[in-house]
């Protein structure tokens, strides 16, 4: 692999997993074993049945758990602890073997942006599930999933544009976490009303 599609494979395992790490890893495994993704050596362990297999039943009960308005919200709270470390060592053991500096880097890096994905995808699905009816969070739902599916196919095809959108992709995440944030303080800030 070059230069440029190390850095997009790093980058883009890092960012599905923000929105659904067993879906990356069981599609990167799959993917792997039939040919069409190259992984590093330090990536193999993607491909063994056990882990194909694990992440094939975890990635099915997310994709029911992500569909429930409201438990969508708490499994992405339980999942804040696992997607973010998970993302960053997949982005640092996708550079193969590299001088151990270059890993930490990708590391945190990758784990900046599995992050910045998981806590946009958090916020936007907590402010969805305002709304009474499931359809939106349905929609929101099946939306993160194509995001995953065509942001790999991105990765493979075309590393240059994927890294792009990836930019993108960040800035308007940025963007919406500032927003969230700002609405969070002000009802936070909020004055309660005196009872009477």
């Amino acid at each position: 692999m070059d230069l440029i599609q190390t850095i997009a494979l790093s980058a883009g395992l890092a960012w599905a997993s923000g929105l659904r790490l067993y879906l990356v890893v069981f599609l990167a495994g799959l993917l792997s074993n039939f040919g069409y993704l190259h992984l590093p050596e330090t990536l193999s362990v993607l491909q063994n049945p056990l882990v194909i297999g694990v992440a094939g039943i975890m990635a099915f009960a997310e994709l029911i758990a992500d569909k429930i308005p409201a438990f969508d919200s708490l499994w992405d709270s339980f999942q804040t602890f696992i997607r973010i470390p998970a993302g960053a060592l997949l982005a640092a053991f996708a550079m193969g073997e590299v001088d151990p500096a270059w890993a930490v880097a990708a590391g945190l890096i990758g784990g900046t942006i599995t992050a910045g994905t998981h806590f946009a995808k958090a916020g936007s699905r907590l402010a969805i599930n305002t709304s009474p009816e499931p359809f939106s969070n349905w929609i929101a739902s099946f939306g993160e999933e194509g995001m995953v599916l065509g942001g790999l196919w991105a990765m493979l095809a075309s590393p240059l544009l994927f890294l792009g959108l990836l930019v993108v992709f960040l800035v308007l995440a940025g963007w919406l976490l500032t927003r969230f944030w700002s609405l969070l303080s002000r009802l936070i800030r909020r004055p309660s009303r005196p009872s009477a």
